[in-house]
């Protein structure tokens, strides 16, 4: 008897999603901006919301916190992060740092497949930002360059750059201007020829002018919160 409720039991908790999943279903909402700076996560609606037990969203969150994406504040709970000024240039500067590099390996090892998918991104880049679907158009144009990461097949750098975009995301909903999307598609463009030429050093300086356009529109002022139903964000 005892070994059937074993078994039901452990049943319920393979179907539930793990820690990871959950991590990345909230990264993703930041990216597209559906989760705003200051939004208070919290564990009962987030339990609602992915259906898992409050020990599993406590550890979804400790790993949040220790990529610097949420806080987590004494006797109030889990926040979603809101970047300061020096914060924010600090995050430049290490995209600055890594992701000309990045550009440099992916054009070394891109395949005919990989510049297809680029090609296709772009296209689809393109047709977010004509009709002007602002939140596709910001999900879409960080992924390009998570995709160059993954490119260059190195895992650490994937890890880095996943979570640069997303901290991205989060400050320009903090100091971007109204309409400011994470990037310009004619930059990825520019960076895309560069791959169908193999000139890695055009690549790199390509991202570097790309990333110092981002940061030199935004307004480094005052942060903005934000509230969100956690639920409906997440309930699939």
């Amino acid at each position: 008897m005892d070994t059937l409720g074993s078994t039901a039991e452990q049943v319920t908790r393979d179907d539930e999603l793990d820690e990871e999943e959950i991590v990345e279903r909230i990264f993703e909402a930041i990216i597209d901006q559906r989760l705003p700076p200051g939004t208070k996560l919290s564990e009962a609606a987030l339990c609602e919301a992915f259906n898992v037990g409050r020990m599993r969203i406590r550890q979804s969150l400790l790993l949040l916190a220790s990529r610097e994406v949420v806080d987590l504040l004494p006797n109030r709970g889990a926040f979603v992060a809101s970047p300061t000024a020096e914060q924010a240039r600090e995050v430049f500067e290490a995209r600055l740092m890594i992701e000309p590099n990045v550009a440099r390996l992916a054009v070394e090892r891109a395949t005919p497949d990989n510049l297809s998918m680029l090609e296709q991104h772009l296209r689809l880049e393109h047709e977010a930002h004509l009709a002007n679907r602002r939140r596709d158009a910001i999900r879409l144009s960080g992924q390009f360059h998570v995709l160059l990461a993954e490119i260059a097949d190195n895992t650490v750098a994937l890890r880095m750059v996943k979570e640069l975009v997303t901290r991205t995301s989060l400050i320009i909903g903090i100091f971007g201007s109204p309409g400011v999307s994470n990037c310009r598609d004619e930059d990825h463009e520019e960076i895309c020829a560069a791959f169908r030429t193999r000139d890695r050093d055009l690549a790199a300086q390509l991202m570097v002018d790309h990333l110092r356009h981002i940061q030199t529109h935004l307004e480094l002022n005052g942060p903005a919160d934000g509230a969100s139903d956690l639920v409906a964000i997440f309930r699939r």
